[in-house]
């Protein structure tokens, strides 16, 4: 295997963890918004991500190289980022502008704990990436130092 191979897999990683982080940090700042601009209560989202079968992280060339010999070694993408069916939470606040007649406001159905723990997880997935990246860069530089000798 190519150790350009173990970059690409890990920057791909890396960057579907990136999204995955992106996505549950919107989800958390807009917990309590009360609408968005199109006038609707905010949806909370889910990033939907699968094995790589294609250009991976922007490295076109690498990709081509060993897709017949390593089959099974594909990054994983995003395929799309869709809306949740989540119903919105009520709330009694009649002093609220956006109250009702009966004084409950609606909020987005994002659940904090849920998104909090979806943000650990994407730091750590991301965190286990880049020591993928580094070792990979170890051994490529040890085997420079080998190769050089």
């Amino acid at each position: 295997m190519d150790y350009r191979t173990a970059f690409a897999i890990s920057a791909a990683g890396m960057q579907v963890e990136q999204t995955r982080f992106n996505i549950s940090a919107l989800n958390l700042a807009n917990a309590n918004s009360t609408m968005g601009a199109d006038g609707r209560v905010y949806r909370a989202q889910r990033v939907i991500t699968s094995a790589g079968s294609g250009n991976i992280g922007g490295f076109n060339q690498v990709y081509t190289a060993w897709k017949n010999a390593n089959a099974g070694l594909a990054g994983p993408h995003v395929e799309d980022v869709v809306e949740q069916n989540l119903a919105p939470r009520r709330v009694l606040d009649p002093g609220h502008p956006a109250a009702d007649e009966k004084g409950f406001v609606e909020l987005p159905g994002v659940n904090p704990a849920t998104e909090m723990v979806t943000l650990m997880n994407s730091l750590r997935a991301y965190e286990a990436n880049v020591v993928a990246m580094n070792a990979a860069k170890s051994m490529t530089l040890k085997a420079l130092e080998i190769g050089g000798k």
